[in-house]
C-alpha cells in the first residue's frame, strides 16, 4: 500500500492513555493494570479530585481524538511538563490550525472546551501519578520503539504493522498517506486506533518482560482463559475460513450482541484474531494462524516439554 509507516514513541502519548482508562474506565476488566489499578489510584485522590475525574468522564469521548493530535504535532521529543504548558500558552487558532489537518470538522469552540477542560486534570494526573513513574515507563518505550525502527528496515510494513498491533491488518483503505506506530504500556494486551485525515494512528502494547520463571506467562495466561469457553473455540472455528463482519456474526451465531463483543475481545486480547480495517470504516475478523501456534509454544515452554 502506498503509504509510510513511521514509529513514535513519548511519554505524552503515554500519559494521555493512562489518564483516558482511569478517567473513563474503558475496558479495564480487558487490561493488565485491571480493577486493582483503578482503586490504587482512587486512594491517592481527594474526594473533590475523584469528583471532577468523574465529571470527565462524562465528557465525549472524541476529545481524546484531539488530545492525541496535540501529542502527535508536539514540539520536540515530548517532555510531559513542557507539552502541558505549551498547550496551556499557545494561542486557540495556533491550535485550531494544528488539529484542522487531522480532523478537518473541527472549531474553535471545541478547541477551547477541550483545553480549558483537560489540561488542569491532566497537571493533576502528572502530579499524582504519572510524574513519578516517568523513569520506569521511558525505557520500556525507548527500547520496543527502537525494535521497530529495526524491524522497519527489514519487514513488509503490512507485515510489521500486524506484529505489532498483535493482528491489525489493512485492506484496501479511503486515502491513507501515513500510519503512525507508537508503543503503549497501560493499554497492554489491546492495540487502539484513530483515522485521521489520511493518518492511521497505531498505539500497539508493547512486551515486558516477565521475571518470575515460575509463574506462567501473561501470553499464556491470556490464551487459556480466551478458549476457556465453548463459544469462543466455536467462533475461531466460524472466522477460520473467511473474514467476517460483525453483522455475518450476529445473523449466523444467535448470540446476543454484547456477550458477542465480549468474546470476540477476549479472542482478540489473547492475539487470536484479525482485525481487517476496510474502507468503510468497517472491521472484520478472521482468525490469526501466528496466535493459535503460540498457545502450544508457551504450553510447551512453560511445561517444560
Amino acid at each position: 500500500m502506498a503509504y509510510d509507516v513511521k514509529v513514535d514513541h513519548s511519554l505524552v502519548y503515554e500519559l494521555i492513555s493512562s489518564f483516558m482508562i482511569y478517567t473513563t474506565q474503558k475496558w479495564v476488566n480487558n487490561l493488565d493494570v485491571g480493577p486493582e489499578w483503578i482503586a490504587e489510584i482512587d486512594a491517592r485522590l481527594t474526594p473533590e479530585e475523584r469528583r471532577q475525574f468523574a465529571e470527565a468522564a462524562k465528557f465525549p469521548f472524541t476529545d481524546y481524538d484531539v488530545l492525541y493530535v496535540w501529542a502527535l504535532e508536539r514540539d520536540g521529543a515530548g517532555e510531559v511538563s513542557k507539552f502541558l504548558n505549551e498547550l496551556a500558552e499557545l494561542p486557540v487558532d495556533t491550535l485550531y490550525h494544528r488539529t484542522k489537518s487531522y480532523i478537518p470538522a473541527v472549531n474553535n469552540d471545541t478547541i477551547e472546551r477541550i483545553r480549558s477542560n483537560y489540561i488542569p486534570l491532566l497537571n493533576c494526573w502528572q502530579r499524582l501519578y504519572f510524574g513519578p513513574n516517568e523513569n520506569q515507563f521511558l525505557p520500556l518505550l525507548e527500547e520496543d520503539a527502537a525494535e521497530k525502527h529495526t524491524l522497519l528496515q527489514k519487514m513488509d510494513t503490512d507485515a510489521l504493522i500486524e506484529y505489532a498491533s498483535g493482528g491489525l491488518v489493512l485492506e484496501p483503505l479511503k486515502p491513507i498517506t501515513q500510519v503512525v506506530l507508537t508503543p503503549s504500556i497501560h493499554f497492554r494486551p489491546i492495540n487502539t486506533y484513530v483515522f485521521y485525515e489520511n493518518v492511521l494512528f497505531i498505539q500497539y502494547p508493547l512486551d515486558i518482560p516477565e521475571l518470575d520463571a515460575d509463574e506462567p506467562p501473561m501470553v499464556l495466561k491470556r490464551l487459556t482463559r480466551a478458549l476457556a469457553k465453548p463459544q469462543r473455540l466455536r467462533l475461531l472455528r466460524y472466522v477460520a475460513d473467511e473474514p467476517k463482519s460483525m453483522q455475518e456474526m450476529l445473523t449466523d451465531l444467535g448470540e446476543p450482541k454484547e456477550q458477542l463483543m465480549h468474546d470476540l475481545m477476549r479472542l482478540r486480547v489473547a492475539g487470536l484474531l484479525r482485525i481487517h480495517l476496510l474502507a468503510q470504516d468497517t472491521e472484520k475478523f478472521s482468525i490469526r494462524p501466528d496466535g493459535a501456534a503460540e498457545l502450544q509454544m508457551f504450553l510447551e515452554s512453560y511445561i517444560r516439554l
